[in-house]
């Protein structure tokens, strides 16, 4: 069962009753990301998610990490460009904890000045980590690409300049201006008490009020067809990737089948014909990415550089096909099946169904039943596919290389590019 509450701070709350479960999980999502930091403050979100673990000014960042350990719980966060999420997995004995901990982070995190330069050599060294793979680098290159001079083409991380130069003051700042209840969602899965959870949480809010989701200035239909990184790496690694839809688009469930038949599963059409038909890559693999207010669908593989003209010949040549014929009853059959059975089987898990409503509470100010997300993809025709499939193939398009290549080794026009 699904309920949802609104306290007079303006927190979100929203939990789902799993009688048959242990546990419960319980996460903290605020709606600010990436995209809402200005160039010079990038990386701000993701900065501020090490920083909330390092303490209050009442638990040491060893104190949490013992609490949590001793009842055998799973504590993290992550960042993504529009929001970011803290969660806490335990036993549903262990329910006031689990709420006492974040609690007490999100509304009352220390945020000292050494914690920050601790943490700044930490998060330097994962942007050096994520620059060392070159799937990386290409999936970062075609999301700048797809966003030229806009927020969502930005890497979460943010840049090397602008984590050296952040200071104590504008991370509170920052931490200040959108850490508010007004711009939260607090989900929670399990077997838990709704009523107890909702007082819990508002015993524990600590006085804060106020705050909305950031203004946010949608992107324009410009792209950089093509970004080429030269690299001495043994694959090269290629995303070519087209615009879609925001994630409020009557297509995207359309589009999410299209995904699938394209290259989201072992059956797909690019996994046929490159990996087990011709050889050509160990893993292809096709996404659907939606933001508020834009999109994308993106297909990437490592390959040997000489198989990259032959690889994307093929992709290419796949997305006409679709745009051209759309799908078939069996691909369609199969897509439809393969994400009933996605969706039914997260439902067994506390942490995955606090994502779901968690997500969908913040992202689309609602919670669909599992039913009612069934019923739409259930209900979707080929004509509808179709229709998703012509609309993605007529959209600008861009491609990202990292390896053995100069700009001048892509022809755009044979791709389709821009």
């Amino acid at each position: 069962m699904i309920r949802t509450d609104r306290l007079e701070s303006g927190l979100t709350v929203v939990t789902e009753s799993m009688s048959e479960a242990r546990s419960v999980c319980i996460g903290f999502w605020v709606g600010t990301g990436s995209r809402d930091e200005s160039a010079e403050l990038a990386g701000s979100s993701h900065f501020l998610e090490h920083l909330l673990f390092k303490g209050t000014d009442d638990r040491s960042a060893s104190a949490i990490a013992e609490s949590v350990d001793e009842v055998g719980g799973d504590f993290n966060a992550f960042t993504t460009k529009e929001y970011t999420s803290f969660y806490i997995r335990l036993l549903a004995e262990h329910v006031d904890l689990g709420l006492d901990i974040l609690s007490d982070i999100m509304w009352r995190p220390a945020l000292r000045a050494v914690d920050l330069d601790a943490e700044r050599q930490v998060i330097l060294d994962e942007i050096l980590m994520h620059a060392d793979e070159p799937a990386d680098e290409a999936a970062e290159q075609s999301s700048a690409t797809l966003f030229p001079e806009h927020p969502l083409g930005r890497e979460v991380l943010g840049t090397e300049s602008s984590v050296a130069a952040m200071s104590a003051d504008r991370i509170r700042e920052f931490f200040d201006e959108h850490y508010l209840p007004g711009n939260m969602v607090v989900a929670v899965a399990g077997d838990l008490d709704h009523d107890r959870v909702v007082a819990g949480l508002a015993e524990r809010a600590g006085g804060r009020g106020g705050g909305a989701t950031p203004p946010r200035t949608a992107p324009d239909d410009r792209v950089s067809p093509l970004a080429v990184t030269r690299r001495a790496t043994e694959q090269s690694h290629v995303v070519l990737a087209a615009r879609s839809v925001d994630r409020n688009h009557p297509s995207r469930y359309a589009l999410a089948v299209l995904n699938h038949v394209l290259g989201g599963g072992l059956s797909s059409r690019l996994f046929q014909e490159i990996r087990e038909r011709r050889g050509l890559a160990y893993s292809v693999w096709s996404e659907r990415v939606a933001y508020d207010d834009a999109g994308f669908l993106s297909v990437g593989l490592g390959t040997g550089p000489e198989h990259v003209e032959e690889v994307l010949d093929i992709v290419t040549s796949e997305l006409a096909s679709l745009g051209a014929d759309g799908v078939t009853e069996r691909e369609l059959a199969i897509a439809k099946g393969n994400l009933r059975a996605e969706t039914l089987l997260a439902c067994e898990d506390s942490g995955a169904r606090m994502s779901r409503i968690g997500a969908g509470m913040l992202l689309h100010g609602e919670v669909l039943t599992v039913d009612e997300v069934l019923a739409r993809v259930e209900a979707l025709t080929l004509d509808d596919v179709h229709a998703a499939a012509r609309s993605l193939v007529a959209a600008p398009r861009t491609l990202s290389v990292v390896g053995a290549f100069d700009e001048s080794d892509f022809d755009p026009g044979a791709l389709g590019l821009g």
